[in-house]
Order: structure tokens, then C-alpha cells, then sequence
């Protein structure tokens, strides 16, 4: 894809929406394809085939190994109540100890691990706005994954950041222990 198609792209992209909805009320909704910041309704671009690809090859190793050891909940564009912001997450993991009880809306917690697969149509300040709510809100690890690199950033913190290529392994460190996969297998 190059510039021009991009700039098509995004000029298609609606504006943000100022609404009287509170962060609460955003998170009962579940409004699909909106991420709520400071009273606006944030619109997100629906994903490409090869983002929702990434993001469900991505799903499947983490919920496959969460899943046979008992270590939380696995989940796709849900809400989360990130700081002042509703956020949703392309994939997140949240610990067993801090699962919500109440399932039927967004959680009013920040996920302990986020994933972000990047779209053709993401800007980079925005990216890392997101990056820097979660990790202020206390989610632990948030993945970055870039398709045309083919690259997952990870982030602990504003200083503790690592990039991994298709020739490396991620793990789940401390957040999810026992977790590893191969970067490559994102992308086949």
C-alpha cells in the first residue's frame, strides 16, 4: 500500500464524536467500532483481512496456552477501562485473580496484557498515546505487532522496551507465565 492509498484510506475515516456519554456508560454500551477518550467517541477502522489474520493467529497460541493451564481469559476487541479512556484491545489477557465478575459489559479494568496489531491507517502518536494509557493503568505487557516488518515491540514500561523479529521468540514473561511462540508464526 502506498502513501496515496493510505491518505485515501484515512480521509474515509470519520471524525471523532464529543458525546455526553461517561466512560461508564461507554463500557455497558459495547458500541461497536468506537474506543471512548476524554467524552469523544473515537471511530476504529475496520480491520484489513490480514490485520484480523494476525490478531487471530495471535488469539489462538495465547488462548491455547492460557487456556490448558488455568491462567485467566483471553479476549478480542472486548472494553477495558483504561485510566479515563474505553479501549479495545485487538487481543487481551486477564489473570485469573482479577477477572470481573460481571461479564455482560466492558471491564472496568485495565487488561494485564494488551496486544495491538497495527493497521495501514494507524498513526504512530496515536499508538503510543494508547501504549502509554495502558501501561499508566497498570497493564503489565502490550505488544505492538507491525505486519510489514513483521515485528512485535513489546513494552513493560516507557524504558523497558524490546523489538522481536520473525526470528525470535516471545514469551509471556511474568504476566503469562509459560507462554512462548515464534514471532514468524504471526505471519504465515
Amino acid at each position: 500500500m502506498d502513501l496515496q492509498e493510505i491518505s485515501e484510506i484515512a480521509q474515509e475515516i470519520p471524525l471523532p464524536e464529543h458525546t455526553t456519554m461517561t466512560l461508564e456508560e461507554f463500557l455497558a454500551r459495547d458500541i461497536e467500532g468506537y474506543e471512548y477518550i476524554k467524552g469523544e467517541l473515537i471511530p476504529m477502522a475496520a480491520p484489513s483481512l490480514g490485520h484480523a489474520k494476525i490478531s487471530a493467529r495471535i488469539t489462538h497460541y495465547l488462548f491455547t496456552h492460557v487456556s490448558e493451564n488455568d491462567l485467566g481469559e483471553v479476549y478480542v476487541e472486548a472494553g477495558f477501562q483504561v485510566g479515563e479512556r474505553g479501549m479495545k484491545p485487538d487481543v487481551a489477557f486477564i489473570s485469573t485473580a482479577r477477572l470481573p465478575e460481571d461479564e455482560s459489559k466492558g471491564s472496568p479494568i485495565p487488561p494485564d496484557f494488551a496486544v495491538e496489531v497495527l493497521s495501514p491507517t494507524d498513526i504512530h502518536w496515536r499508538v503510543a498515546e494508547k501504549v502509554q494509557a495502558y501501561l499508566e493503568a497498570g497493564t503489565q505487557m502490550v505488544w505492538v505487532v507491525e505486519s510489514v516488518m513483521e515485528t512485535v515491540t513489546v513494552y513493560r514500561s516507557a524504558t523497558d522496551i524490546k523489538v522481536f523479529t520473525i526470528n525470535d521468540t516471545l514469551t509471556g514473561e511474568d504476566v503469562v507465565p509459560g507462554f512462548a511462540c515464534q514471532v514468524t508464526q504471526f505471519f504465515q
